[in-house]
C-alpha cells in the first residue's frame, strides 16, 4: 500500500474506532449509574448527523477564524495519525502536536463570541498549566530508551520488556493526560456541563461535526500512543483490546467521580505529575 493509502486507511480505522470507543465509555458509565444508556454507535452517529443539519454562525464569531479553527482540529489530529500509526516517527512531535491542540482548543472558545467559550478558553489556560508537568513523562521516557523515535522505543520494548513495568509512575502520569480529555472526566473543565458545552457550544451543523471528528481521532490516538509506548507494538485486535480496557477504566473513575473545579483539577493534576517524577527517577537509580 502507497503512503496515501495508509494515511487514509489509518485516518478511517482511528475516527471509526475512537467514535465507537467514546460511545462504549457512555454506555459503560450508564450501566454503572443503573440507566440503560445511549447505544455504542451514538457518538458516530451524531457525528454523521451534523454534517446534514444547518449551519449557522453567530454574530458575534470572529470571521473567518472561527471557520478555520474548527476544520485545523481535525488537521492537528490528522498529523497525529500520520507520525504516530503511519511513521512511527518522533514521540516529541505527538506532543507538540497535543501542545498545538491546546492552544486551538483555547482560540476555539474565543473564537465565537460566546460567554460560554470565553470561559471555556480561560479553563483551557488553566488545564494547560496542569498538563505541562505531565510532559516531563518524555524526559523520562528518554532517559530509560535513549531516543524519542516511536519505532526504536518499540525495539527496545521488544529487547528489554514493556516500559510500563520499568516506569509505572510516567504510565500513571501519562494515564492522568488520557483521563483529562475523556468526555465527562473529573479533569475536563473546558467541557464542563456548568458552561454548557464549553468552547464547542456555538458550534453547529459541519463544525460541530469536525469537532466530533476531532475528538474521535484525539481519543483514538492518545490511547495507541499509551499502549505503543508503553507496552509496546501490538497487533490491531490486541491495540483495540487495550483501547477497551482503558476506556472501561476511565469509564469508571468518570461515573463515579464529581467534575472538578478548575482550581483544585489543576493542583491534583500538579501533584500526580511531581509524585510521577519524582518517583520515576527513583527507580530509575534503584532499578
Amino acid at each position: 500500500m502507497n503512503l496515501m493509502g495508509n494515511i487514509i486507511v489509518n485516518v478511517l480505522i482511528a475516527f471509526l474506532i475512537g467514535s465507537l470507543l467514546l460511545g462504549f465509555q457512555r454506555k459503560v458509565m450508564a450501566r454503572i449509574q443503573r440507566r440503560p444508556g445511549p447505544p455504542v454507535i451514538q457518538h458516530l452517529l451524531h457525528t454523521l448527523k451534523f454534517y446534514v443539519k444547518e449551519s449557522s454562525f453567530p454574530r458575534t464569531a470572529a470571521m473567518p477564524f472561527y471557520i478555520a479553527i474548527a476544520a485545523t482540529l481535525c488537521g492537528i489530529w490528522i498529523s497525529a495519525v500520520i507520525i504516530g500509526p503511519v511513521l512511527e516517527g518522533s514521540l516529541l512531535l505527538f506532543f507538540g502536536i497535543y501542545a498545538l491542540h491546546k492552544i486551538v482548543e483555547h482560540n476555539a472558545g474565543s473564537s465565537s463570541g460566546s460567554p460560554y467559550g470565553k470561559l471555556s478558553c480561560v479553563r483551557a489556560v488553566f488545564s494547560a498549566a496542569a498538563e505541562m508537568p505531565l510532559f516531563a513523562v518524555l524526559a523520562i521516557i528518554y532517559l530509560q530508551t535513549r531516543t524519542m523515535i516511536i519505532s526504536d522505543i518499540i525495539g527496545y520494548q521488544s529487547i528489554h520488556g514493556p516500559l510500563l513495568l520499568k516506569l509505572p509512575l510516567a504510565a500513571m502520569m501519562f494515564f492522568v493526560l488520557i483521563l483529562s480529555k475523556a468526555p465527562y472526566s473529573p479533569f475536563s473543565i473546558t467541557k464542563g456541563k456548568d458552561i454548557i458545552s464549553g468552547y464547542e457550544t456555538e458550534h453547529f451543523g459541519v463544525l460541530r461535526g469536525y469537532l466530533m471528528i476531532s475528538e474521535s481521532i484525539a481519543w483514538y490516538m492518545l490511547l495507541w500512543i499509551f499502549l505503543t509506548v508503553f507496552i509496546g507494538g501490538l497487533s490491531l485486535p490486541l491495540y483495540i483490546l487495550g483501547m477497551v480496557i482503558i476506556t472501561t477504566i476511565t469509564a469508571f473513575i468518570n461515573a463515579t467521580t464529581p467534575m472538578l473545579n478548575p482550581n483544585h483539577s489543576v493542583a491534583i493534576q500538579v501533584i500526580l505529575a511531581f509524585v510521577g517524577i519524582a518517583g520515576s527517577i527513583v527507580l530509575m537509580l534503584v532499578m
